[in-house]
């Protein structure tokens, strides 16, 4: 039976770092965050009607990836992080968006730390340390609120990454 872990975290905290990570570690692949290929394809800002488009790509894309995992599927971001972007730019969600997050399912979440140092990106908004705050704040709550078993990574690239595989999810047996 495959394991769907999900990486949650505000901008620039080592989300795709630690997927990548993670999937070489297990033996598995990853999926990477639809919403950064759909915005670098269409080169201009996004809208409220966009989030719909980027939450579809990130259900079919996950879709196609799990096809090719073992074991473990590694999601770089769930649709509770389009929710979170929505509710924060737009103070509203597509229904869509909330219908699928009650749809899918995962087995655990990784939570990252905002104790990186913020990496500069034309696709990042908010720097801000209590911005960085602000969202960490609000996926532990999702994370807290989901059901699921969580873990809170923090450190350095290493020490994510044997934290993360220190959860109890991937210990074999």
């Amino acid at each position: 039976m495959l394991k769907k872990i999900v990486i949650i975290g505000p901008e620039s905290t080592g989300k795709s770092t630690l997927s990548k990570a993670l999937a070489e570690q297990l033996n598995t692949v990853w999926v990477p965050e639809y919403a950064r290929t759909y915005l670098e394809q269409k080169n201009q800002a996004y809208q409220f009607e966009d989030l719909s488009s980027i939450a579809k790509g990130q259900i079919e894309l996950e879709d196609v990836v799990a096809r090719k995992a073992h074991q473990y599927l590694i999601c770089d971001t769930d649709l509770y992080v389009v929710k979170v972007w929505s509710e924060h730019k737009y103070g509203k969600v597509a229904p869509f968006i909330l219908e699928r997050i009650a749809q899918r399912q995962y087995d655990a979440y990784i939570l990252c730390d905002i104790d990186m140092p913020w990496d500069e990106d034309p696709l990042r908004e908010h720097p801000e340390p209590e911005m960085r705050q602000y969202f960490y704040n609000i996926y532990k709550d999702i994370v807290l609120h989901s059901g699921k078993p969580f873990s809170i990574v923090s450190g350095s690239e290493e020490e994510r990454l044997a934290q993360a595989l220190a959860a109890p999810w991937f210990k074999q047996g």
